[in-house]
């Protein structure tokens, strides 16, 4: 005989809030990836299954993303919905609460922002306990983004009183002399990413006020040399692409009461063939300093698209195997 469990709702906005404003989908989710019958009738759903393992273990995920709803995380996005199914599907329930309790609050009308792997939560509180941490990986495992919000969600908060955003202007072989425009147009593309990622945790009018006020301040690194950084929250992005000598005349620029993040991914230097990255050089001499933290990602982390893991793979496989044929 099967055996059920019924979730009743206050009302419509919770129903579409708890299942990410999907609710035809996200049931249709629920029952495959969790195996139970699911029946949704006007405000209430009834899970039933003829294994109580299985009805436990959708229960539990209901009652989870219930509480989360209720704990004030608003909307729950697809994404966050779909990530708590799966570790629910694979058994990593404790994982996944954890995770949740550590989001990220920013921007008042902005969505607030969850570390999806064990290395992002890893990040996340290296961030909330030292003065210094790398984010070090490949493309798509958050370093920046994830950087990028504990900067926004610490300054609304009173810890910084600004936040400071940079990174080395070369990219693919290209220096700021070869591109055309005067110096704001040269240096806009390499920083546009930084852009983005702030547009998507504040209002736009809120981003161009502070900007304004020079309380959010984006530059190259050239930029920072002689500078002293006091109560900022200062990013350093694809800092594989800074020298060694601007990699310590960055980390010298951290004042009192500020808190630094450098990201990069190794692999993606531009640097020329005989010039060493200041990311690969600092993980070799920093690496024992134990008020510096180093957050190392893999492909397993990445959270953009599921085809992008695919892609890093299996250029590191072509890598692996091209490094292979040229041994005597």
């Amino acid at each position: 005989m099967a055996e059920e469990e019924i979730f009743y709702f206050d009302g419509p906005e919770a129903l579409e809030a708890v299942f990410a404003g999907n609710l035809p989908k996200n049931l249709n989710l629920l029952e495959k990836e969790l195996d139970v019958n699911v029946v949704s009738r006007d405000l209430w759903i009834k899970l039933n299954s003829q294994d109580p393992v299985l009805l436990a273990r959708a229960t539990s995920f209901m009652n989870e993303a219930t509480s989360l709803y209720k704990e004030g995380l608003k909307t729950i996005l697809q994404r966050d919905f779909e990530h708590l199914l799966s570790a629910y599907r694979h058994h990593r329930e404790k994982e996944i609460h954890s995770m949740f309790s550590s989001r990220i609050k920013v921007g008042k009308r902005k969505p607030e922002i969850v570390p999806r792997t064990n290395a992002q939560l890893k990040y996340i509180q290296s961030i909330r306990d030292k003065d210094i941490v790398f984010g070090i990986g490949p493309a798509g495992t958050g370093k920046t983004y994830l950087a990028m919000a504990m900067a926004v969600s610490e300054f609304l908060s009173g810890k910084y009183s600004r936040i400071i955003l940079t990174r080395p202007a070369r990219e693919a072989g290209e220096n700021l002399g070869f591109l055309p425009g005067n110096l704001e147009e040269k240096i806009l593309p390499y920083l546009r990413p930084l852009y983005d990622a702030l547009y998507e945790m504040l209002d736009f009018d809120e981003v161009n006020s502070l900007m304004e006020k020079h309380i959010i301040e984006v530059a190259p690194l050239a930029f920072m040399r002689g500078r002293t950084l006091n109560h900022a929250f200062v990013i350093l992005d694809e800092a594989q692409n800074a020298s060694r000598d601007q990699m310590l005349m960055f980390l010298t620029r951290l004042g009192f009461d500020s808190c630094c993040v450098i990201t990069g991914d190794p692999s993606q230097t531009d640097l020329g063939r005989n010039q060493e990255s200041g990311l690969i050089h600092a993980q070799k001499i920093l690496k024992t300093i134990h008020d510096i933290s180093f957050c190392h990602f893999t492909s397993k982390d990445v959270v953009r698209h599921a085809l992008i893991e695919k892609i890093i793979n299996a250029y590191s496989e072509d890598l692996a195997a091209s490094k292979s044929r040229k041994k005597p």
